[in-house]
């Protein structure tokens, strides 16, 4: 059985809340609820709505109900039309084939969406989650959805100590009172992507300061104004987005504004020049370089910067390397920025002898920029450093990314002088930054952490702060992201 505190006063941490988010937009279910009461439009929204950001649901949700404004509406549409409406939420193909499916379904029930949780998950694409959701907002009759910001927030304030959300529900069910259960979702979500954010947590503003016992949390750093000439610190993001075409049917360029960085570099792109939009190649604000693999639908790296470069490096000099696409950096008056896209060891290793290779040329390109100026070294470096840095250590020591070898030319790599700039903030475990797309890995985050910001060591004090942005989907890794002081 969970253990459980209840040493806050949930009562005052709840209203508390309210008052914070106020003026918080309320999650797009709720506001379906708030325009609609359908029960219909509802569950539809709250189908399209998991793992999609509110903003990307609204749209999509607006598209198909122009199409599908009831029940048999939607069952008369393919599943390749749904696709398209509701396209680029996330999973769109598993939710167009939920959807499909939905009309048949609801015949069971006089075609009318069911008030109980059990009927509920017999839908398909209904868990726990959206069964609670649906019944709360839809039928306003008692059930507590738990999503991950439920979840994560009571176990910050040690309302609950639990290692799940059903086993968060189950404990919320016993223990908070009743009078809460309709509201506290739309309350924790609100909060959750406000102030109690899951990395980096706005905890030097939040009304909770002092009471919240802050369990797990390691809260944002404040940046100060550097005094000298007025310098404000840079923001960087690296991110290895498994296929720049895939990422951007997902809503990338919006989310390349939301990141509000200086520089985002770019891994594993799949793409060549001749095969981009030119809303990706002309983003406002940026200007974007590239180098890609000679072979199609291959590797590749690109940086956009609101920053001009001095000059642009592509690849390492080592043909062998370069066909690949594989580094690529930016000259600054006083700094580097290599973006880079490490060799996978493969199958069975059959790339490990030349991941080393690379690995050796790399470290020699990299030691003679440092002598010019500061270097910070960032993309998906395929390899988990330490045990901290994955899920299972002990059952991968011969996979690739965890051998022996691997790890040693990371020591040599850390003692040739160059700093891991996360584990300057964190020593905590379960931080990672790429999970399976197989097993649930994701949501059960049994990751590992293979994505990194390096600097010189001489530099590493203009490093202010480091963070992992696993709340960022799209791809199967997340971004990482760095506040640099030129």
């Amino acid at each position: 059985m969970p253990l459980c505190s209840m040493t806050i006063d949930i009562d005052d941490f709840l209203t508390t809340v309210a008052r914070a988010v106020e003026n918080v937009q309320v999650p797009v279910v709720d506001l379906i609820a708030v325009q609609t009461g359908d029960p219909y439009r509802i569950l539809v929204a709250t189908i399209l709505s998991a793992r999609t950001k509110d903003e990307v649901t609204a749209r999509a949700a607006d598209r198909l109900f122009q199409l599908a404004d009831d029940i048999p509406s939607l069952g008369r549409l393919s599943e390749d039309s749904i696709s398209r409406a509701i396209y680029p939420v996330g999973f769109f193909r598993s939710k167009a084939k939920y959807l499909r499916q939905l009309p048949e379904a609801l015949q069971a029930f006089g075609n009318q969406v069911p008030e109980s949780i059990e009927d509920l998950v017999t839908l398909p694409g209904v868990g726990r989650k959206t069964a609670n959701l649906v019944r709360s907002v839809a039928f306003k009759k008692p059930a507590i959805c738990v999503d991950t910001h439920v979840h994560r927030i009571m176990n910050i304030w040690e309302y609950v100590t639990t290692d799940s959300p059903f086993k968060t529900e189950m404990a919320l069910r016993r223990q908070l009172p009743e009078r809460h259960w309709l509201t506290v979702n739309s309350l924790l979500v609100a909060f959750g992507q406000s102030i109690c954010r899951p990395v980096s947590p706005h905890c030097d503003i939040c009304p909770l300061a002092g009471t919240c016992p802050q369990r797990g949390v390691t809260p944002r750093r404040i940046m100060k104004k550097p005094s000298r000439n007025n310098q404000l610190p840079y923001r960087f993001i690296s991110w290895n987005i498994n296929g720049i075409r895939a990422v951007e049917k997902k809503g990338f360029a919006e989310m390349l504004i939301g990141f509000d960085a200086d520089i985002i570099a770019l891994q594993e792109t799949k793409a060549q020049p001749d095969q981009l939009s030119s809303e990706l190649k002309n983003i406002t604000g940026y200007t974007s370089y590239w180098h890609s693999a000679e072979r199609k639908g291959y590797s590749g790296v690109a940086i956009y910067s609101r920053l001009e470069p001095l000059r642009v490096l592509t690849g390492i000099d080592e043909p062998e390397f370069d066909c690949e696409g594989r580094v690529l950096t930016l000259e600054f008056p006083t700094f580097y920025l290599m973006n880079i896209y490490f060799p996978n060891s493969g199958e069975g290793l059959k790339r490990l002898d030349f991941k080393l290779r690379f690995n050796e040329a790399l470290l020699i390109f990299a030691a003679r920029l440092q002598q010019e100026k500061t270097v910070i070294l960032c993309g998906d470096f395929n390899v988990a450093h330490k045990p901290i840095d994955l899920k299972n250590p002990a059952a991968n020591v011969k996979n690739a990314g965890f051998t022996p070898e691997e790890r040693a030319w990371m020591d040599s790599f850390i003692a040739a002088g160059f700093v891991d700039s996360f584990r300057m903030f964190n020593q905590e475990p379960d931080q990672y930054t790429w999970w399976s797309y197989r097993f649930n890995a994701r949501a059960k985050n049994i990751g590992w952490r293979i994505d990194y910001f390096c600097i010189d060591a001489k530099s590493r004090d203009k490093i202010l702060a480091a963070a992992i942005l696993q709340e960022v989907m799209g791809s199967d890794h997340c971004p990482v992201r760095l506040e640099f002081l030129a």
